[in-house]
């Protein structure tokens, strides 16, 4: 259990609706996946982003990026930030699982959108998984607006996992 430092921003589960966890408020921590938090607010779950981890009083997930040095939004970045999302369940980024389909950089709106998919159309944490992705693209400089297309075709299958990936969950043959 910890305590709130500060009012933290939170994503109830799973169907990501945005809510603050006021300071000073007990919760409790029941899973820390990927730098992120799922707690216990109020007999709800919620996700808390690691990025916001010390409004917990928890080591924050540090997700930075050099000044800009023009109003562009740099691709490369926006991969970074998506390399920093991980799947709730598996402890494996959206990226090297293969999640992540496509990235379309709008310079003019200053948009990004992205299309993805889940490890199953009936995954539950979907809209968590989608709120994550739009919350770190958020950060990434001079992006304004994240728009994520969650589509399932084609099917996500483990042949989409990066190597790495695949050892990591013992999926590799």
């Amino acid at each position: 259990m910890v305590v709130a430092q500060a009012d933290c921003p939170a994503r109830r589960v799973p169907d990501g609706t945005p809510l603050t966890i006021p300071k000073d408020t007990f919760v409790t921590i029941t899973q820390a996946l990927g730098g992120n938090y799922t707690v216990t607010y109020h007999g709800q779950m919620v996700r808390v982003d690691g990025t916001d981890a010390a409004s917990l009083g928890l080591e924050p997930e540090l997700l930075s990026f050099p000044e800009p040095t023009d109003d562009s939004i740099n691709e490369d970045q926006v991969w970074e930030a998506l390399r920093t999302v991980y799947d709730p369940e598996i402890p494996v980024d959206l990226v090297n699982l293969g999640l992540i389909y496509s990235v379309a950089v709008d310079q003019a709106a200053k948009r990004v959108d992205i299309r993805m998919t889940l490890t199953a159309p009936a995954c539950g944490m979907g809209p968590v998984l989608v709120g994550d992705v739009e919350y770190r693209v958020r950060r990434v400089p001079n992006v304004d607006v994240v728009k994520v297309d969650l589509v399932f075709d084609p099917p996500w299958s483990r042949d989409m996992m990066s190597e790495e990936a695949q050892l990591e969950t013992g999926m590799f043959f």
